[in-house]
C-alpha cells in the first residue's frame, strides 16, 4: 500500500521573490520523492473564510462584485481573509456583516478546504449562517458590492449552468443544497 508521505518533498531553500499587500511569491528548491531536485513556486495568501448566509425563507445572500483578475462581475458568497491571530468564526461574522450588512444569529462551521493547493497553501473555512438580522453594511474603501437574495434552489441551478463559477461559492452552495435535502 502506498502512503501519502512517500510523495513528500523536502525543502532545501526558499527565496521570497515578491512581497505585496495581499499576496507574496516565493520559490522553493525541493528534493522530489525520486531524489532529483527542482523548484516550486508558491503564492502565499492568508487563510480565509467563506459564509453561506441562508435566510428563514431559504434564500441565499450573495454578493455581486467585479473581480479584476478575471475581468468579470461575479456572484459569490461573502468571504474574506483572516487578520493575524483572528479566529475563523470571528472573521466569518465580521465579513458577513461588512459585506452584506447582516448579522448572524447562528453560525455553523461546515468544513475547511484548500482553494488551489497546486500553488498556494491558502485554506478556506466554510460556515453556514442563519437567523440573519439586517444591520448596516460596512465595506472596505476598495469594495463595491451589491447584495442579492437568491432562492437556494435557483442558486443551485446557477451553479450547474455556470452562472455562479467562483470556486468557494460553488462549494458553499453545493454544501448548503446537500444539507437542506
Amino acid at each position: 500500500m502506498v502512503t501519502l508521505s512517500c510523495f513528500d518533498e523536502k525543502v532545501l531553500s526558499s527565496e521570497k521573490i515578491y512581497e505585496g499587500k495581499i499576496v507574496n511569491l516565493r520559490v522553493d528548491t525541493v528534493v522530489f520523492p525520486d531524489g532529483r531536485t527542482g523548484t516550486r513556486e508558491v503564492v502565499e495568501i492568508s487563510e480565509a473564510v467563506a459564509v453561506v448566509p441562508l435566510t428563514d425563507k431559504e434564500e441565499l445572500l450573495l454578493v455581486r462584485q467585479y473581480r479584476h483578475p478575471v475581468g468579470k462581475t461575479l456572484l459569490e458568497i461573502p468571504a474574506g481573509k483572516l487578520e493575524p491571530g483572528e479566529d475563523p468564526l470571528d472573521c466569518a461574522r465580521r465579513e458577513l456583516l461588512e459585506e452584506t450588512g447582516y448579522e448572524a444569529g447562528s453560525m455553523t462551521r461546515l468544513f475547511s478546504f484548500f482553494s488551489t493547493p497546486g500553488f498556494t497553501p491558502e485554506e478556506l473555512h466554510l460556515f453556514m449562517a442563519g437567523g440573519l438580522v439586517l444591520k448596516e453594511q460596512n465595506l472596505d474603501e476598495d469594495e463595491f458590492i451589491d447584495v442579492v437574495k437568491v432562492p437556494l434552489s435557483r442558486a443551485l441551478e446557477m451553479v450547474w449552468n455556470g452562472e455562479i463559477c467562483d470556486a468557494k461559492s460553488v462549494i458553499g452552495i453545493l454544501a448548503a443544497g446537500s444539507l437542506k435535502k
